[in-house]
């Protein structure tokens, strides 16, 4: 899979926009019965807007015309109850759907998240945090307001222009038509418009992407930025993505409101029109003056929900491209699920097999990288295995592969004699504990940062991993001791501290199968030597492997893998490698010189 980054825009497939706009609203199907009483609600309040312009037109035909003063003060009663009744309708849809709109806002956002954790390591490899939080956020932000308009304001302006329409088409056909006559220049120009908008704003959600990307690595990155004094180039990057971003918008908002212009040159041309053939083709005689005064509200009554339906189809026209960026993941498939078969992984003693095992990164595409080619070995339940070899050489896609981050191209992995492609992946990495050289530590207290491991582990439990690593006595120094609240990344702590208690983490879960992948790296000299006996206490009966560039930690393996060019160049004891003066103890004396 290609890698983007935030210079480059997120290529999205066109999409099907009624697809996508079922889609969406599918989710308010869940609220049916909530969504019939706002409709009902709807329903009223359109009746009350379509009765007002007859009630004027009988005030002023009939009530004022024969000076009937107590029947006009009698339908100004009526018409005010009428419109408080409105008011009070109008207030309660407003609240209901807003309720709902969060409501469905939540259940997206959690798809969408839920959805993201089950992506494969190679959807994260190819696009930045940066960008998928945007989707999270940002985009799923954008939808409250089409999911609330789509209900007050779609349907019912939909209901109103029908009924006043039909209310014209009944109360003289020529002024309706001579009112209408513009509505085929309308349908032209909304066609342009939104075919013109629609793919600016896709441009503009890609440059929001790509600006939310760079600040988050930005961010991520600031103690590099400072370290280099690098904040000149920084600030210039942002500012060019800034000023892209600024102009895609104003791109984007130049077409967008072009629909209201459209709109009110339609709108004055109707009105023109009315008085036009109502005075001066067919006259008073034929037309009474209460009757062109409810055409004229009713013509109001119809150029604006046109233009609030404008302003919708607008509005959707703008978050439509969020809708497609959030199915676009939910779309994404997982490159590793369980198999329709699926089995439980059973409790394991830990031996682990490959079985000519070949893997590819990137197959398909031009970035297509072969690492490991026909790649066998077995090991024991509780042996220890040290993966060396050059950078790039595959040691750490070996361990990916035992636990599934990857599928193998060739060949089969095995563990206790299950193949790893038909057990659950749950049940496979429940008994898998992975350690490598930036372990994250979460924001909270080191005792909740330590349970992440086990969260049903007992007090003794948490304290024993701790103590097995070393991490107890320095713990037990801080302020809180365990409860002492970590910030983000473990700041304030040293690398060699979040590093014990990420081991304490691993530990707590007691896996039958543990990785160390440079995993003590980060912790000076002393600690290490403190760790190593805690590991070699808690490692007994367990199977691992462990990748290190520093020799003079694996000194204690039962066996070394020494891995290049594409598979297993040499292997055995430390001693065995070293009196056979091959690969490993050319890797082991130049080691050993740039140390002296």
């Amino acid at each position: 899979m290609a890698v983007n980054s935030f210079r480059e825009d997120e290529f999205m497939e066109n999409t099907d926009k009624k697809k996508i706009f079922r889609r969406l609203f599918s989710y308010l199907l869940e609220y049916k019965w909530i969504l019939m009483a706002v409709l009902v609600c709807m329903g009223l309040t359109i009746a009350i807007s379509l009765i007002n312009p007859l009630l004027i037109e009988e005030a002023i035909d009939h009530y004022i015309a024969d000076s009937d003063l107590e029947g006009l003060g009698k339908l100004g009663i009526f018409a005010l109850a009428l419109n408080l009744l409105f008011i009070f309708l109008v207030k309660i849809r407003m609240y209901v759907m807003s309720v709902v709109s969060n409501k469905i806002l939540l259940r997206i956002r959690q798809d969408l998240y839920e959805h993201i954790q089950t992506l494969s390591f190679s959807f994260f490899d190819s696009r930045p945090t940066g960008k998928i939080l945007a989707r999270i956020i940002g985009d799923v932000n954008s939808l409250k307001d089409v999911l609330v308009n789509v209900v007050t304001t779609l349907l019912p302006e939909f209901v109103t222009v029908l009924g006043v329409v039909i209310i014209m088409l009944i109360k003289d056909w020529r002024l309706a038509l001579a009112s209408l006559s513009t509505i085929p220049i309308m349908m032209g120009g909304i066609w342009f418009v939104q075919k013109a908008s629609h793919r600016r704003w896709q441009i503009f959600r890609k440059k929001s992407s790509n600006l939310n990307a760079y600040v988050h690595e930005d961010i991520a990155g600031m103690r590099v930025v400072q370290s280099f004094g690098a904040e000149g180039e920084t600030r210039e990057i942002f500012g060019r993505l800034t000023d892209e971003h600024r102009q895609s918008f104003v791109d984007a908002v130049t077409y967008a409101d072009l629909f209201g212009p459209v709109i009110d040159f339609c709108w004055g041309i109707g009105a023109m029109m009315l008085y036009l053939v109502g005075v001066r083709f067919l006259g008073f005689e034929k037309v009474s003056v209460g009757l062109l005064v409810a055409f004229g509200t009713y013509i109001n009554m119809f150029w604006k929900p046109i233009m609030n339906l404008s302003n919708f189809y607008n509005n959707l026209i703008t978050n439509l491209t969020a809708a497609e960026r959030i199915f676009d993941i939910l779309d994404t498939e997982a490159d590793i699920v369980d198999a329709p078969d699926v089995k439980e992984l059973p409790e394991i003693k830990g031996r682990v097999e490959f079985s000519h095992v070949s893997f590819t990164y990137d197959k398909g595409t031009p970035a297509e990288t072969k690492v490991l080619s026909d790649v066998s070995f077995a090991a024991k339940p509780g042996e220890t295995i040290a993966l060396v070899g050059p950078t790039g050489a595959g040691k750490t896609t070996i361990v990916n592969l035992i636990s599934r981050f990857y599928d193998i191209e060739d060949g089969k992995i095995l563990v206790d004699g299950y193949d790893v492609a038909k057990v659950s992946i749950r049940s496979l990495r429940q008994q898998m504990g992975i350690m490598t050289q930036d372990n994250f530590i979460f924001h909270g207290t080191i005792r909740e940062n330590i349970l992440y491991g086990k969260l049903d582990a007992t007090e003794e439990e948490m304290l024993m991993a701790a103590r097995a690593v070393n991490a107890h006595e320095f713990i037990m120094k801080l302020e809180k001791g365990y409860d002492t609240e970590l910030k983000e990344h473990g700041a304030g702590l040293s690398i060699g501290q979040r590093q014990l208690i990420a081991f304490a983490r691993t530990m707590i879960s007691m896996p039958k199968i543990l990785i160390l992948d440079e995993a003590t790296s980060s912790i000076d000299t002393h600690t290490e030597l403190l760790v190593q006996k805690g590991i070699e206490a808690l490692l007994a009966g367990r199977t691992s492997f462990v990748i290190a560039h520093r020799l003079s930690t694996i000194q204690n393996a039962d066996r070394i893998f020494v891995i290049d060019q594409g598979g297993i160049l040499e292997q055995g004891t430390p001693t065995e490698l070293m009196e056979k003066k091959g690969a490993y103890y050319n890797l082991y004396m130049a080691q050993f010189a740039g140390l002296q």
